[in-house]
């Protein structure tokens, strides 16, 4: 017994309490005083004296597991009740009352209920949710309370809203729960019959024949080749009729639900209207035109006998041996066939072809191999040439022929898709320029040169002469840009005039441009490169058709070529200089190697030293350009870079970093951009962007100011000196090694 003045044990019950509010139990409803608080606990939230708390939502009992709420713990469980409610049905004398029949479902999560009562074809009454998903409250005097899982059991009546369900069993699922639950379940009950749908169903049974119909089912025929169509060309011939003509008619059959429908092809200024169709899509029957037959005559299924009254309450035999049907014969994909003539609606047609999809459907299914078309028109006799005047010296000839085409003169195309591919990108200028000197017994203009200009994406020439200083000849442009025609042709005739090609342009050609004679002497650096890289279009450039050419002169020369070789090595290096190399191949090709030729094998074996612009000029011409935009977002740029770098390598793709530059908007032209990144980029083609980054910081690492022009150099700035490191030295044992690898 323990004691109670021991330290620790008062009588005081107030002791540790801090809440010591009253609860508020009555209020106004209505402008009525009521006591609203019969549940509300008493001071300081305790029960009153013979209070017990009511729970408001269905308590469940703990098990093993987590202590998750109910609305996690039951989500998406809902449990299923089979019910009906009896339904009165006033001034009507077929039925009095109407079972309907309904399922109740209760939402473990939140104990909201809802009623759905199944749709039934032709009811006519509204079905679907009866009501929505709610908490449904008891029925008075316990409206204050809602329904939780307590109240549901099998075989029982519960009350929704004045209106009676009667449960009557549920599905596993709710068995099974409520069993687990400690519920005894009662046994299920059957759904009484409504009296109305018993009628309804005997009508609709006595309405079924005493025998199964014929089954007509298509569906597979439709599902097998639906969309595939058997196209036949075919001929009408209707010339004996009056104002009569060959008829040229296409024959559509498809195979889905053999039907056939029949175009005519109207051939250009015929005088015939375009109808959109010859025969409209139907089965086309072999023997037309055929009698009218009386209506009912023709139908799928025959009635053999009728007895019984009519309507209502009748009854009827089908006949299964179709006595006195009327046979139709419809034209099937086995009736038609190259040469083939068909009945349609009394017009003969003869099948003349048919296309590919359809030969290779007679090929598989009927295993027919001939499909030799049927020959119609007569041989048309020879066609003759359009004869276009000459040219009559107004405007271009190409105009000039565009108003001979027609009677609207259009302007004459233009090859709109060669000018976007070859105009000009970037650095790549798409423009051919040559050295030329003017071939003149005039001293002064022997001197003079001139830079040619072969704009690849129209095709056009333009002749600029560089100004020189003391030769007495004003420089600029001598030509302008255009087409040039090919000399020694005729002015005023129906032939169209050739003009100079990209191919008629190579080192050492002699050109004629409108009376100007010029020869050409070099080439730039570009040039030189689209050349071969573009060698199946320019056979001066191709190595191959060189190396070719060279082993047919050379063939018989061997000890002289490789003793001249030895002659200008004397230290026996296998490398000799350019011009002795040229001077050889001059001597021994005796004229059959141009001098372009020359270069290109001297270019191909040649020992280059590679000049590359400077890394340093490149990066002071890039801070140049963020510094005069003033960009500074490089931490963040770094920043970027990193958190894209998920293997922290600090290599990111080449392709990937300018993507990232982009989207700062870095202000640095693309080229140079592409350049820089290039000198930073390892073997695989990635980036390595702190070094990258830390060049183009002008902030904390600033370079000096580049010379204006020091970069780049724009195309009108070529004069025709060599901007790239002419070829010096010549590797000659692998040209003998390829020119002469037979004898060898």
């Amino acid at each position: 017994m323990a004691l109670p003045l021991l330290p620790g044990n008062s009588f005081n019950r107030n002791l540790g309490k801090e809440k010591f509010n009253k609860s508020q139990h009555f209020d106004y409803s209505n402008g009525i005083p009521k006591m609203v608080g019969e549940e509300k606990p008493g001071i300081g939230g305790e029960p009153l004296l013979g209070q017990k708390k009511r729970p408001k939502y269905t308590v469940f009992p703990k098990g093993e597991g987590s202590d998750a709420p109910s609305w996690v713990a039951f989500d998406k469980q809902v449990l299923c009740f089979d019910a009906y409610f009896q339904e009165s049905v006033h001034e009507k004398r077929e039925e009095q009352f109407r079972i309907r029949r309904c399922k109740i479902y209760f939402y473990l999560e939140d104990d909201t209920i809802q009623v759905v009562e199944p749709e039934i074809k032709n009811s006519g009454i509204p079905q679907g949710t009866f009501i929505r998903r709610h908490r449904i409250p008891l029925p008075p005097p316990y409206d204050d309370e809602c329904y939780t899982l307590e109240h549901f059991n099998i075989n029982q009546e519960m009350v929704f809203y004045s209106r009676t369900f009667t449960i009557t069993d549920c599905d596993v699922f709710t068995r099974n729960f409520l069993r687990k639950l400690g519920v005894r379940l009662n046994s299920p009950s059957a759904t009484p019959k409504d009296p109305y749908s018993t009628v309804r169903n005997q009508m609709q049974e006595s309405m079924k024949p005493l025998r199964p119909f014929e089954r007509l089912d298509k569906l597979k025929q439709f599902l097998d080749h639906d969309r595939h169509v058997l196209r036949f060309f075919c001929f009408w011939d209707d010339s004996d009729a009056m104002f009569g003509d060959p008829r040229e008619l296409t024959l559509h059959y498809f195979l889905a639900d053999d039907t056939i429908e029949i175009r005519e092809v109207v051939q250009a200024n015929s005088g015939r209207d375009a109808a959109p169709m010859f025969l409209q899509r139907n089965k086309l029957p072999k023997h037309a035109p055929a009698p009218k037959h009386q209506p009912g005559e023709i139908t799928d299924r025959t009635v053999l006998n009728v007895f019984g009254p009519m309507g209502h309450g009748g009854r009827y035999i089908v006949d299964s041996l179709k006595t006195g049907a009327v046979q139709q014969e419809f034209y099937k994909d086995c009736d038609l066939a190259i040469g083939a003539v068909i009945n349609v609606w009394g017009r003969k047609v003869i099948i003349c072809d048919c296309d590919g999809f359809t030969k290779e459907y007679y090929r598989t299914k009927y295993g027919l191999e001939d499909f030799t078309p049927v020959r119609y028109r007569a041989s048309s006799g020879p066609r003759l040439e359009k004869k276009v005047p000459p040219y009559n010296g107004f405007g271009s000839e190409e105009d000039s022929l565009c108003s001979c085409l027609g009677l609207m003169p259009k302007p004459p195309q233009k090859d709109f898709r060669k000018m976007m591919e070859k105009d000009r990108h970037g650095l790549d200028s798409n423009v051919l320029r040559f050295v030329a000197t003017m071939i003149t017994d005039s001293p002064v203009d022997s001197e003079r040169q001139f830079i040619i200009s072969y704009f690849l994406c129209d095709d056009t020439i333009a002749v600029f002469e560089p100004p020189q200083r003391n030769s007495g000849v004003i420089g600029g442009k001598f030509l302008e840009r255009g087409r040039i025609k090919k000399p020694d042709q005729e002015l005023f005739k129906s032939e169209p005039s050739e003009y100079f090609k990209t191919q008629d342009l190579f080192v050492g050609a002699k050109l004629s441009f409108n009376g100007y004679s010029f020869q050409l002497v070099n080439t730039d650096e570009y040039t030189f490169n689209y050349m071969e890289k573009h060698a199946d279009e320019f056979p001066m450039a191709n190595i191959s058709t060189i190396i070719s050419k060279m082993k047919e002169i050379c063939d018989t020369k061997l000890k002289e070529i490789k003793k001249s070789f030895v002659m200008n090595d004397p230290t026996n290096t296998g490398v000799i200089e350019y011009t002795p190399f040229r001077n050889l191949l001059t001597e021994l090709a005796e004229g059959q190697l141009s001098e372009h030729e020359i270069m290109t094998v001297g270019r191909h074996y040649s020992i280059q030293e590679q000049h590359e612009t400077a890394t340093d000029l490149l990066v002071s011409v890039a801070q140049e350009q963020l510094r005069k935009k003033t960009f500074e977002s490089f931490l963040e740029l770094s920043n970027f870079f990193v958190h894209n770098d998920r293997k922290k390598s600090g290599f990111l793709p080449v392709q990937e970093s300018r993507t990232i530059c982009k989207a700062f908007k870095l202000p640095v032209a693309d080229d140079l951009l592409r350049e820089i990144m290039a000198r930073f980029q390892n073997d695989q083609e990635e980036l390595d962007y702190n070094a990258f980054l830390s060049a183009i910081d002008w902030k904390d690492h600033p370079l000096p100011y580049p010379q204006p022009g020091a970069l780049i150099q724009t195309d009108s700035d070529w004069n025709g000196e060599a901007t790239a490191p002419a070829v010096k030295n010549i590797n000659y044992m692998i040209l003998v090694e390829d020119v002469f690898s037979k004898q060898d």
